[in-house]
């Protein structure tokens, strides 16, 4: 009878198990979105910056700051570099924080980073255990994308320029965020969307109403001087603050074809408002974008304070801030007048310096910070 050997039969059943785990790594289907989703990849975004990757529109070098994104527990926002069609840097300037969420963001954020450069315009995955952060981070990511995407240079080999896709900053509503995205093609709006809107409750009714007509009247009017819809005035209001955030991005290469896009009026008592003409009169931008010498009107990101949002607008000339103003400022309460007495500082402060390099305001250190955060996106999607 034929001696057994128990240790000849465990090395076989564990290459067996080894060979069977590769077989099916092998055979794990490429093209499923929900096996993906499941691993905790990030869906891959369609906008114009993965298109370039694929023939589209071209990517500009440069430095690009992505829209803040309100995450469950907290505010993301990417900053990226650009350099040969190619993401060579990335960084979160915001991203949740206090308590747990320092240990989370200090491990996730350096992997999403490095996962950003190194997917380049393909998508991101999400980080294990960090699954609100990371789809804050590729949300905010791909808008830094779509800037790059549609700066200037944009244009076809056959001497027609291709349409300009940009994304607006995100409006935070009394009933939720509203974020919108423009396609200009001849100086003209081609196209309008809402990438988010108010939804729960009564507000799927309201927005399902209003967005479409929204989206219709942005087309018609070719700017975002356009009515508030009946019923949905919050809705209203941050679709025309997202659409002109969005406007000002807008390339000077497809803004110049047409007769550029209106910026519209300030509200009566918004911050806007108050701090015009704080700064040197704006030259030769009415809508934002670039200017033939070298200068343009900028809109920097939402930057969210304990006690506000903050938001800036500058026009550069020859590289230099030769206006600058505040699109919002806290307000409410004692904030009316901290805002009131500290943003015409940081508006001449701003202007002075010529940079982002600005001291914060005594009293005002939140408002201050906030100022000099949204300066620097402006200044970045100058260039500067």
């Amino acid at each position: 009878m034929k001696k057994s050997h128990p240790f000849r039969r465990v090395m076989l059943a564990s290459a067996a198990t080894v060979s069977g785990i590769v077989l099916l790594l092998t055979l794990k289907p490429s093209s499923d979105p929900g096996s993906a989703q499941a691993a905790g990849a990030l869906p891959q975004q369609t906008a114009p910056a993965q298109e370039s990757a694929q023939g589209g529109a071209s990517v500009k070098d440069g430095t690009f700051t992505g829209d803040t994104i309100q995450t469950q527990y907290g505010p993301v926002q990417v900053r990226v570099t650009v350099s040969g069609g190619k993401i060579t840097k990335a960084d979160a300037l915001q991203a949740p924080k206090g308590g747990r969420s320092d240990q989370i963001s200090g491990d996730a954020i350096p992997k999403l980073n490095k996962e950003a450069i190194a997917s380049g315009t393909e998508g991101i995955d999400a980080v294990s255990g960090a699954s609100y952060t990371s789809a804050g981070y590729g949300k905010s990511l791909q808008s830094a994308l779509d800037k790059a995407s549609a700066g200037p240079g944009a244009t076809g080999g056959g001497g027609g320029a291709q349409a300009a896709t940009v994304t607006g900053d995100t409006i935070q509503t009394q009933y939720g965020p509203v974020q919108v995205r423009v396609t200009v093609s001849g100086g003209k709006i081609t196209k309008a969307e809402a990438v988010q809107q108010p939804k729960g409750g009564r507000s799927d009714q309201i927005s399902g109403d209003a967005v479409p007509k929204l989206n219709k009247e942005a087309v018609a009017a070719g700017s975002a001087n356009i009515d508030a819809i009946s019923g949905a005035s919050y809705t209203s209001a941050g679709y025309k603050k997202s659409l002109q955030s969005a406007l000002d991005k807008v390339p000077a290469a497809e803004a110049d074809k047409g007769k550029g896009a209106a910026p519209a009026d300030p509200p009566a008592g918004s911050a806007a408002g108050a701090a015009a003409g704080s700064g040197a009169p704006q030259s030769g931008a009415a809508a934002g974008g670039a200017t033939s010498d070298g200068g343009g009107t900028y809109t920097g990101a939402v930057v969210q304070t304990e006690y506000g949002p903050v938001q800036v607008r500058v026009t550069l000339t020859k590289g230099r801030i030769t206006s600058a103003s505040a699109v919002q400022a806290p307000k409410g309460g004692r904030s009316d007048q901290v805002s009131g007495d500290a943003i015409p500082k940081l508006n001449q402060e701003a202007v002075t310096v010529g940079d982002g390099d600005i001291d914060a305001v005594s009293g005002a250190s939140y408002t201050s910070a906030g100022y000099k955060k949204s300066l620097q996106s402006a200044l970045d999607q100058a260039g500067g």
